[in-house]
């Protein structure tokens, strides 16, 4: 009886203290692809979710509730014989573990920021999804985003050329109806924002404006960020601009020249500072000339935050104060992946204007595309052995301050977290 009491004694003691041992990590759930297949990463456990492998052109979302993950494939056959087009898009249920086809011939797939309901396109057509049944919204849309209330979305329509010229991309609004079987009009919820001039100028730089895309809205919902992009796509790889425009239509500016590579333009948490990687150039001309920046709105007052002699990689926001960035010192390409520099994270604190190194990849290998977790205090990053490699690459998480770092999912493609918000 003594011993069964003693063992009781010891399970009490010991069972909070394996509780707390649990990595916090485990909060965090990842959706990712894997080898052509989508995987999940919960519980500290990895499950693949999908049978048949396939191609994937947009990385994996989770809804804003972490109930659902949406991704897209192309399909083995076309939807028929007269489109180019055959891009599925599905949704898969993490509790129930059923998977919805949303269509069959869609790509550009976003979640609703408020509710679970999906909006791609077709062709140039915008849809919406309530993951039974979709409805046509409006046409020749370009690239879109959801307003943050998730009641419209804003959009471009590209410029064209006629023989007197460039005509201009412009701006548009597109509302919803509340309930999506009303929408009996592709024109009656479409507004006119704004017309973005035909040439825009930043410095000595002048581009053609033919398209904008990649829409982010400020914290308070009163600016929105886009990037404004050249006709051809060899242009684009040198010299796009960062753009902003007040919500209303009005204040638009020109901030920066910046390039096509990833480099997406981020708003802080809570201020309407913005952050980018200025600098023109595609990355074969060589490691130079990407520099951090940051705009705060509504003075569109800009600092740099990137010593000479190094260029950014990649950054991402830690809170309001501070970001990382994946840097490397200035140097010219080389065609050997042995001879280009391999960067490293340094985190820096604006107010405080240090600037602290907090990873050490081994020799050969570099760390890219820093992304923070505030729901779980953590940061990841992906570990490989060339920026243009992304194929051969493992994700990596650490304390905020780079602290304890090991590898957390190994072989991994695109990715997305959800992690509950503190």
């Amino acid at each position: 009886m003594k011993r069964f009491f003693w063992i009781i004694i010891v399970l009490i003691l010991l069972v909070p203290n394996m509780v707390q041992a649990a990595p916090i990590e485990n909060n965090i759930k990842v959706a990712f692809f894997r080898d052509g297949f989508v995987w999940v990463k919960i519980n500290g456990k990895e499950t693949k979710i999908t049978k048949e492998q396939s191609e994937h052109s947009y990385q994996p979302q989770w809804s804003h509730d972490g109930k659902w993950i949406l991704y897209q494939l192309e399909a083995r056959k076309k939807p028929n014989s007269n489109t180019d087009s055959h891009s599925e898009i599905w949704v898969y249920n993490v509790d129930t573990k059923k998977h919805i086809n949303i269509t069959r011939d869609g790509t550009n797939p976003k979640w609703s920021p408020v509710e679970n309901i999906v909006a791609f396109k077709s062709g140039w057509v915008l849809n919406v999804s309530n993951l039974e049944h979709f409805y046509n919204i409006a046409l020749g849309v370009g690239d879109y985003n959801w307003y943050p209330d998730g009641k419209s979305f804003i959009t471009a329509s590209s410029a064209s050329l006629r023989p007197d010229g460039w005509t201009n991309p412009i701006l548009f609004k597109i509302g919803l109806e509340k309930d999506l079987a009303k929408m009996t009009s592709f024109t009656k919820n479409v507004k006119q924002l704004f017309t973005i001039p035909n040439e825009l100028k930043k410095g000595n730089v002048n581009m053609v404006a033919f398209d904008a895309w990649n829409f982010h809205f400020s914290p308070d919902g009163n600016w929105v960020s886009f990037i404004v992009s050249p006709p051809t796509a060899s242009w684009a790889m040198d010299s796009n601009m960062v753009c902003v425009i007040g919500t209303a239509g009005h204040n638009f500016a020109v901030l920066d020249e910046t390039i096509n590579e990833g480099y997406s333009p981020e708003w802080a948490y809570s201020q309407n500072l913005l952050g980018y990687i200025a600098g023109g150039g595609r990355i074969v001309l060589g490691f130079k000339n990407k520099d951090m920046k940051i705009t705060e709105m509504p003075v569109f007052k800009s600092t740099t935050l990137t010593p000479a002699h190094f260029a950014e990689m990649g950054f991402a926001w830690k809170d309001d104060n501070s970001l990382y960035v994946s840097r490397v010192k200035e140097t010219d390409w080389s065609n050997d992946e042995k001879n280009r520099p391999d960067p490293s994270l340094f985190l820096i604190k604006i107010k405080d204007q240090t600037q602290t190194q907090i990873t050490h990849p081994p020799k050969d290998f570099g760390d890219y595309h820093p992304q923070y977790i505030p729901g779980a205090n953590k940061l990841t990053w992906l570990r490989k052995r060339d920026i243009a490699d992304f194929h051969k690459q493992d994700l990596w998480i650490s304390d905020y301050n780079g602290q304890n770092p090991k590898e957390w999912i190994r072989n991994i493609q695109a990715y997305d977290f959800f992690a509950e918000k503190k």
